[in-house]
């Protein structure tokens, strides 16, 4: 085979690959818009609201514990340097 061939055959083979992917999106793009219309005018139930409590503590920050040992930690870093 001459290096033209090849190139027409590659070229037809880009070409075939390309209108292929063009063409499923194409279908995927309106089959999603219209699944949308179909949803949309479906009206949405609404949900009870209700409050619920977080099961975390009153202070959701850092101890006081570990902020005092993070400081010593630093101090006694700084001494040694």
């Amino acid at each position: 085979m001459e290096i033209s061939e090849l190139l027409m055959q590659a070229a037809n083979l880009m070409l075939t690959g390309m209108v292929g992917v063009f063409i499923f999106l194409s279908i995927l793009i309106l089959a999603v818009k219209g699944l949308s219309k179909l949803s949309a005018s479906q009206p949405i139930p609404e949900q009870p609201t209700t409050k619920t409590r977080s099961q975390r503590s009153e202070s959701a920050g850092v101890p006081a514990q570990h902020i005092a040992a993070i400081s010593a930690a630093i101090a006694q870093f700084r001494q040694n340097n």
